[in-house]
């Protein structure tokens, strides 16, 4: 019944991608990763960092956390909707200890149509996929961050982050990792000086706030 209900999801998620196409988005990303893991085979029982481009863009993630395992396979520009495309490509074929997920707010930019519930229901549809076939795997959210960028669908991150929050509450061996009270100001304004010029993507202070606040989450 579980896996009716999750293939049942899956369908539902899909059906908002109506444009066919030929290949698949991002599938140039994920032949790279298969490309990498041919020669460089990942060991099981790692840290998966997974989602969009504030995880691909952070090369030098391992730097930040010595001694940890991590494995990063984030592509960016990526929705949920890509994530649970390939999660039997880039997620459940390494076997990981723990994922953690960034992503969502490609989802809530991406048209006015896309709201909150929606990127809950996406995320319920990879939690369940990953939990089915990882059912011992530690499963944490990292909290859409507030981009300058886009300010104008704050109202909307605020209420996925606070829905995912709640589910995850419920959930075992999961946790939610909230980034964004420490890049926010005093009024609610996103930090400007955490972002490079995009006003989207992060400087290095940005990724030390996320270090610091991810750390006591990560798996030895």
């Amino acid at each position: 019944m579980k896996k009716i209900i999750i293939i049942a999801l899956v369908l539902a998620v899909f059906h908002v991608t109506s444009v066919a196409q030929t290949t698949p988005p991002f599938w140039n990303d994920i032949v790279a990763f298969k490309k990498l893991d041919s020669v460089q085979p990942v060991p099981k029982h790692s840290l998966l960092f997974v989602g969009s481009s504030s995880f691909a863009m952070w090369n030098d993630v391992n730097k930040y956390f010595p001694g940890y395992p991590i494995v990063n396979r984030g592509f960016g520009g990526s929705t949920l909707v890509d994530v649970i495309r390939y999660a039997y490509d880039v997620i459940l074929p390494y076997q990981p200890k723990q994922v953690v997920i960034y992503c969502g707010e490609n989802d809530l930019a991406s048209s006015d149509s896309v709201s909150a519930a929606d990127v809950v229901k996406r995320f319920k549809t990879l939690f369940a996929i990953i939990r089915l076939n990882l059912p011992g795997a530690t499963i944490d959210y990292v909290s859409i961050k507030p981009s300058p960028s886009r300010k104008h669908i704050q109202s909307k991150v605020i209420e996925a982050n606070k829905q995912i929050k709640a589910f995850l509450k419920k959930q075992k061996r999961s946790g939610f990792i909230d980034v964004y009270p420490l890049m926010v100001d005093a009024v609610g304004n996103p930090r400007e000086e955490l972002f490079i010029d995009d006003r989207l993507h992060m400087k290095p202070e940005g990724y030390a706030i996320w270090k610091r606040i991810i750390l006591p989450y990560l798996l030895k």
